[in-house]
């Protein structure tokens, strides 16, 4: 069946369902970036653009300032959470269903700021970018804010990005850069009833796990936000048989590194606490690198947001299409009505509570005059 038309003009919680409703894992967000587009389009005031499942549109009012607010449409695998239900738990009214809170619900939360200050009529204070893209929960080559930066990437430049990831409703600056690494132990196999004529890989990467297990973790403050960082053995992988000494082992280690690090010193870093591992014979392989965003909420253009949503900004500890912002040299910051702990659960779900305050705080925030500081 064709899903009804999106309305605008809806409360946060109604889109939300509606976009819910439509199911839209990665690399089948067609049928909902249709209803976005047809949706956007008809509003009159934007001026709006597609390319494969990104919908792009903007306001062209001439003012000093441009915010970008950008969402992705995709979500992960549904787990019979789809449709939506609202159910009450302990006296607390939430909306369950896959994407509710990553992020279908920031996502609505765009389509009513783009319905309430895109028309002909509306007057926001800035000037205004949407981008819903695709591909965001799969391969960063597959990533549509990367499809959308090599294409258009006049549309990503504002003085300000806003993602709508989920962050309950907080601000939050920045984010840390992600990097993995392969550490291959080598050995040399043997029958194991006679051992002793081989080495045993796995064995080996003992001294792997040791220090991973001692690493002290880095906090550093940026910005006025405590950065955590975080060394983890994510996967191990070794043997042959059950009764062969292995000659290979293989340590995956994932890196979380503060915005202060770029990713060169993220790889020396990580050489570093593994040298004596590497001086054994150990080999060491990048297999996957992101660099993170510092917050810029020095910036004016952040700081008044900040001072719009009224509550502490804290940093964003995991990686966003906040960096891809960060290298065009944008300050960009995360702020959404869904609640991180719940994205990807099978039980995902999202606060009504939380979505109409999101709203009010954004929409003041885009309608209040600029401060002096700000330029375009």
């Amino acid at each position: 069946m064709t899903a009804p038309a999106l309305d605008l003009t809806a409360d946060v919680l109604t889109l939300t369902r509606a976009l819910v409703d439509v199911p839209s894992v990665s690399g089948t967000e067609e049928p909902l970036a249709d209803l976005v587009e047809a949706a956007l389009r008809a509003l009159g005031g934007l001026e709006v653009v597609r390319i494969g499942n990104n919908v792009l549109a903007r306001t062209d009012l001439g003012r000093d300032t441009r915010v970008v607010l950008a969402g992705h449409l995709d979500t992960v695998p549904i787990a019979d959470n789809v449709p939506s239900r609202l159910e009450t738990v302990d006296g607390e009214e939430r909306l369950y269903g896959c994407g509710t809170s990553d992020m279908k619900a920031g996502d609505a939360l765009m389509l009513r700021v783009a319905g309430l200050l895109g028309t002909p009529d509306a007057a926001p204070a800035r000037d205004l970018t949407f981008v819903f893209y695709d591909n965001e929960e799969v391969e960063a080559v597959k990533n549509g804010l990367g499809q959308v930066a090599r294409e258009l990437r006049g549309w990503l430049y504002g003085d300000l990005a806003i993602l709508l990831e989920p962050t309950d409703g907080d601000v939050e600056g920045g984010c840390q850069g992600t990097m993995r690494v392969v550490l291959t132990v080598p050995g040399e196999r043997a029958h194991s009833a006679r051992s002793w004529l081989g080495r045993n890989a796995i064995h080996g990467a003992s001294s792997i796990l040791a220090v991973l297990d001692a690493y002290e973790a880095r906090e550093v403050e940026i910005d006025g936000l405590q950065f955590r960082e975080g060394l983890n053995a994510v996967r191990i992988e070794g043997g042959v048989a059950g009764n062969v000494v292995p000659d290979e082992c293989r340590v995956t280690v994932n890196f979380r590194f503060a915005p202060d690090r770029d990713e060169d010193a993220a790889e020396a870093h990580v050489r570093a606490v593994f040298a004596d591992a590497l001086a054994a014979g150990a080999n060491l392989e990048v297999t996957d690198m992101s660099g993170g965003a510092l917050p810029g909420l020095a910036e004016p253009a952040a700081a008044d947001f900040v001072a719009a949503v009224g509550r502490p900004a804290r940093a964003k500890l995991g990686w966003t299409d906040v960096a891809r912002f960060a290298a065009f040299g944008i300050p960009a910051v995360n702020y959404g009505p869904g609640d991180p702990n719940q994205a990807h659960q099978r039980g995902e779900h999202v606060r009504v509570d939380r979505l109409q305050p999101a709203e009010d705080a954004l929409v003041a925030y885009l309608t209040a005059p600029t401060s002096t500081g700000e330029t375009a």
